[in-house]
């Protein structure tokens, strides 16, 4: 097979013709491994690729899942990977190896995805732009070279965009999956809170904001992957109710009732929206409209969303400190200066004078914003919401630079409308609808009731219908 075939087609479109016997798994990690080097390399958007690895399990796979044998990549978050070690995108955290196997990575694996390299994130994932020092720099935008790839699962959204392979994996703790897919162009869903299991080495990540998934071509990918990896396991702190049937047969059907959508216009705060994406938004309304579901004008949900900055940050600090101070003691010495980047050091110092109290304080503004925003959706299906607050950062602007504090403000008036999903637990998706005239992709977000991800899906696949995103001229450095 030839990369160009392998490019244009989604993860079950390849699927389809390794079902056919049309080519083989070996076939396509070949393709995948020269897109890896000749598109990855350069867009800076891989670490710990394995080509061997990728090629011995393919060469020996037997075809399984709905995916059947296609290449696939892991995120460098952490996820326990006995084949592939892991940095975090931190000096500190470099070379991490793993003596068990996550149940997500099985899980991967038994949907067909055969994994072959990590992508690259900000250090220790706490970044909405992918520009950590450890990996020499920014990964860049196929889309928009001067432009940041998003965070944490940039080096992911980037291996979408760039047909390296048709989905990956991604997780988001604060809008990690979604930011990436917005300012790539690519489909990013983030389950339900327990959805999908992050065992068995931990149970919840960032105070149960942070969850797992991937990010994708199309929307048929995000669901049959969703088919494969969700699901309860023994243990969990957290079970999403369970899924009301195949996700892929939802996106699949043509017609159901039409939907009730709230549309939400303005931002806490006063925090100014630029006008790109209030456009694409209302655009988005619009299509919604023309495809039979009514779309309403509604007010925010009440909420302290400058206590809900500080609560977020509280939690992302604790949880340096409990990061750094295990791998110091693995490693059996100090905090060397070039370790961490300086945002992160300043977490640390952040963090260490941080109290219990605050902490639990924090958790419990989690909750009550889970509560404030279903309440103000009873009597909607979804939520419509411009992803980004502001078109894709310029490199350099979300950098890992100055004081924990101002960055976290900063990153608070970027993605306003996503972290305080990750606090309430609902299931959310970016979609790559529109646009600048310069080719920048501006998206917006659908927002569901807990547990209910077929509602986004199905929307969401009715949206690609209605107008397909395709694919876009791929820019590389």
């Amino acid at each position: 097979m030839r990369t160009e075939e392998y490019e244009e087609r989604d993860g079950l479109g390849l699927a389809q013709l390794l079902a056919h016997n049309e080519t083989t798994p070996a076939e396509l990690m070949a393709c995948a491994l020269e897109l890896a080097s000749t598109r990855g390399t350069p867009l800076n958007a891989l670490t710990y690729v394995q080509p061997d690895t990728g090629r011995g399990l393919a060469a020996d796979w037997r075809q399984r899942g709905a995916f059947r044998g296609i290449p696939f990549i892991l995120k460098d978050s952490g996820l326990p990977s006995r084949r592939f070690p892991s940095s975090l995108g931190s000096h500190l955290f470099n070379d991490t190896a793993y003596d068990i196997e996550s149940t997500l990575a099985e899980r991967f694996e038994a949907s067909g995805l055969i994994p072959f390299a990590r992508s690259t994130v900000s250090e220790l994932c706490m970044g909405p732009s992918t520009e950590a020092r450890r990996n020499g720099g920014a990964t860049l935008n196929p889309r928009a070279l001067d432009r940041s790839v998003g965070g944490s699962s940039g080096g992911a959204a980037v291996a979408v965009a760039a047909g390296i392979v048709p989905v990956a994996h991604g997780s988001d703790g604060g809008g990690s999956i979604r930011i990436p897919a917005a300012c790539c162009g690519v489909f990013g869903l983030k389950p339900s809170r327990g959805r999908v299991p992050m065992g068995p080495a931990r149970g919840e990540g960032w105070g149960g904001m942070a969850c797992e998934g991937v990010l994708s071509r199309s929307v048929r990918d995000t669901a049959a992957a969703l088919d494969g990896i969700g699901g309860y396991a023994p243990g969990a702190p957290y079970a999403a109710p369970p899924q009301p049937g195949s996700y892929l047969d939802s996106v699949r059907e043509q017609r159901r009732e039409p939907l009730r959508i709230a549309l939400w216009r303005q931002a806490w705060n006063g925090i100014a929206i630029a006008p790109e994406c209030l456009a694409a938004v209302e655009r988005t309304a619009r299509l919604c409209r023309e495809l039979g579901h009514e779309v309403i004008d509604a007010p925010l949900p009440e909420l302290d969303y400058a206590g809900f900055v500080r609560a977020h940050g509280t939690v992302l600090a604790t949880n340096i400190v409990l990061a750094v101070q295990a791998r110091l003691t693995l490693r059996g010495r100090d905090l060397r200066d070039d370790d961490l980047e300086p945002v992160i050091r300043d977490g640390l110092s952040v963090g260490r004078g941080l109290t219990a109290t605050q902490y639990v304080d924090s958790i419990n503004r989690f909750h009550a914003i889970g509560r404030a925003i279903e309440s103000a959706m009873t009597g909607f299906d979804l939520v419509l919401t411009p992803t980004l607050a502001q078109l894709p950062a310029k490199l350099g602007e979300l950098a890992l630079e100055g004081e924990f504090w101002a960055f976290r403000e900063k990153v608070s008036r970027y993605a306003t409308f996503l972290a305080v999903i990750n606090a309430s637990g609902q299931p959310a998706a970016s979609l790559p609808l529109d646009w600048t005239e310069t080719g920048v992709p501006v998206a917006s977000q659908l927002i569901g009731h807990f547990g209910r991800e077929d509602q986004i899906l199905r929307l969401a696949a009715e949206l690609e219908r209605a107008a397909p995103w395709g694919t876009r001229p791929i820019l590389l450095p």
